[in-house]
């Protein structure tokens, strides 16, 4: 039984061979992935997704992708095109780990929209999938992105329920202007260079390396607070984005518990069956 995993969000490239006491960062990915596979693939080695829309698939990032994946000794890999063939999204739709690699936020966008990858990524996710966003990518993930001059923004894949920037340190300029834009409820998180952030299934958000920049609206005016590497932010600290979330999961007929579990809910009936 396929689980929701943690999304991996990071500022630039960095933490793909970040080494943390010794063991690289990127096993607890495939630790995660490790965890499905007996039940969900039974002797099949894992599949990993690159799509470089963002970048405009340049070669050289893909590159860089396959060697952060050998160092988890994921072999099976495969870039996904900015206007993918058949075999593509028939891999796409079976893999185990997908990353959106960073560039430029509206570029990557407009082509996964005119692909039709927004919503394979989303239908990934909700199957198991594990996925990496890095710079651009994680930007997409969230709630709202931008153009590149930070003014225009526009509703993005809203798979993380807060609004995601990166490398924008220290005045976090383009966060502070598309939080309101967000929503009355929402906040939005800031990931400095070389840092990390996993979005957890239960909503909280565990920093990774360095500090993460919160930002939320307040009757003040905007404010910011610092979420310090093992301090995790708990569901409770954002009781807007998560009722929010929790509310449009419902209505749509299931739910995901803090284990990751999907859960279909049956009208009437108390009961929750899991699935895949």
């Amino acid at each position: 039984m396929s689980t929701i995993k943690p999304i991996f969000l990071l500022a630039d490239s960095q933490l793909l061979f970040w080494r943390d006491e010794g063991e690289p960062f990127l096993g607890r990915a495939r630790a995660l992935i490790d965890a499905d596979a007996g039940e969900e693939h039974p002797g099949r080695a894992p599949r990993a997704a690159y799509l470089g829309a963002s970048n405009g698939d340049a070669p050289e990032f893909y590159q860089l992708f396959l060697a952060a994946m050998e160092q988890i000794d994921v072999r099976d890999c495969r870039q996904i095109p900015a206007q993918p063939a058949a075999e593509d999204l028939e891999f796409l739709a079976a893999a185990d780990l997908v990353l959106l690699a960073g560039g430029e936020v509206r570029r990557g966008w407009d082509a996964f929209k005119a692909a039709g990858l927004d919503q394979k990524l989303v239908e990934r996710y909700y199957g198991g999938a594990l996925l990496v966003g890095v710079s651009a990518g994680a930007v997409q993930l969230g709630l709202k992105g931008w153009d590149e001059t930070g003014e225009r923004t526009s509703d993005m894949l809203r798979i993380v329920p807060f609004v995601v920037d990166v490398h924008d340190e220290p005045g976090w300029g383009r966060l502070l202007q598309a939080v309101p834009r967000a929503g009355e409820h929402a906040r939005g998180i800031g990931i400095p260079s070389g840092g990390g952030a996993l979005y957890h299934p239960d909503y909280s958000v565990e920093p990774v390396r360095h500090p993460l920049v919160e930002v939320s609206q307040a009757e003040s005016g905007m404010q910011q607070a610092l979420l310090l590497p093992g301090q995790a932010s708990g569901p409770g600290t954002a009781p807007g984005p998560r009722a929010d979330v929790e509310q449009e999961r419902r209505e749509l007929g299931y739910s995901i518990g803090a284990d990751g579990v999907i859960e279909i809910l049956r009208p009437g009936d108390p009961t929750r069956e899991p699935v895949n």
